[in-house]
């Protein structure tokens, strides 16, 4: 490319803050547009699990991209400490899969040809390894190379790393829409409609990216998935690994609490947190740590998680005008996939380069519907 171009993204989540600065740190003029606080979306009501062969363990196009988004994250967060003084924990301390009966467990250890590492614990080395465990559970499937990060410490790190490369961040400033006019991308700020030029926009709104989309192509394409998720802290329970029951999975931080998640319903923009959502969840982590009973609930986090029909996300440029780049529809993968939606969204903007992947991601895909 001749010039490198001015370049807005919308939505400061983390997706649109790994876009941020993965552009900023390669000398492109970014700023950030967020109706609210930075990382106060579904990225804040986010557990943070980095689990490929959990989350697509099906194969398929999913399975590639959330495997090779592991791949380049401890790459991607190390270039984040090195620009940033933000702390943040991120751990690849395995994620334990268990299992509550007979038809699970082989379901489970069916799973292990595709998992490099992945090693069947049964009912005792399981126990052994999580002694807080439920004593009925027959065994686990331990995958080693998962892990987690601390979702709204990691969103900070990168918003102070992508400052200090020059990206500008306009927090609580709501962009009303989005036009396309001759070379330049106008966006119109507030109720006032200051206008504001760019050479490019990414779209990183989450669920309410298809309401701004100058092309509508997001259209219905992308709709909103309730999730709620519960943070305790236990005295009685110690947990080592990242665990995954059938109905709940439950995540260990550093500082000794619990993020228990996480609902999955269909219920548009209702952001509320409900009795029966916070119940089932209760439900489900006492099934998998019996002393989870004494726990302090110490809040219920909400977020709308942006799905597509197909589970993929919507990465890359519109095939209608390619000024507007798509960054939207991850759904539970966003934190997982956000440094390589960066570096793929990096390098159609600077090097020109469009990743085969793209070509599974593009808006395109959709393009035969009837």
């Amino acid at each position: 490319m001749g010039t490198t171009p001015n370049v807005a993204i919308v939505g400061g989540g983390v997706i649109g803050c790994a876009v941020a600065f993965e552009l900023a740190r390669r000398g492109v003029e970014v700023s950030v547009w967020d109706r609210g606080i930075v990382g106060a979306g579904a990225t804040q009501a986010s557990a943070g699990i980095l689990a490929p062969y959990i989350e697509a363990h099906e194969g398929g196009p999913l399975f590639d991209l959330t495997v090779r988004g592991l791949s380049v994250y401890e790459g991607f967060v190390e270039s984040v400490r090195s620009a940033s003084t933000t702390p943040f924990d991120f751990r690849r301390s395995g994620t334990l899969e268990v299992a509550n009966n007979e038809n699970r467990a082989r379901e489970l250890k069916s799973r292990r040809s595709p998992l490099t590492n992945a090693q069947w614990l049964d009912a005792e080395a399981l126990l052994k390894s999580e002694p807080s465990i439920n004593a009925k559970a027959v065994g686990g499937l331990l995958c080693p190379e998962h892990g987690y990060v601390a979702v709204s410490d990691f969103v900070r790190a990168m918003k102070e790393a992508a400052a200090t490369h020059g990206c500008v961040f306009h927090e609580n400033t709501r962009i009303s829409a989005i036009q396309l006019e001759g070379s330049k991308c106008v966006l119109e700020v507030g109720d006032e409609r200051t206008s504001v030029n760019v050479d490019r926009v990414v779209l990183c709104a989450g669920s309410w990216a298809r309401a701004l989309d100058p092309l509508g192509e997001l259209r219905e394409r992308v709709r909103p998935i309730r999730g709620q998720l519960l943070h305790v802290h236990s005295r009685l329970a110690r947990v080592e690994h990242v665990l995954w029951g059938t109905s709940c999975y439950i995540v260990p931080w550093t500082d000794g609490t619990l993020l228990i998640g996480a609902t999955s319903e269909d219920v548009g923009f209702d952001q509320r947190s409900t009795l029966a959502g916070v119940s089932s969840l209760i439900a489900a982590a006492l099934d998998l740590l019996p002393g989870l009973g004494d726990a302090t609930l110490l809040g219920v986090r909400v977020g709308l998680r942006p799905a597509t029909a197909d589970g993929l996300p919507i990465i890359g440029p519109s095939p209608a005008n390619a000024r507007v780049i798509y960054g939207t529809g991850h759904f539970r993968n966003g934190v997982l996939l956000a440094p390589l939606t960066a570096q793929l969204i990096g390098d159609l903007i600077v090097d020109g380069t469009a990743d085969p992947m793209l070509a599974l991601t593009s808006v395109g895909r959709y393009r035969n519907e009837a």
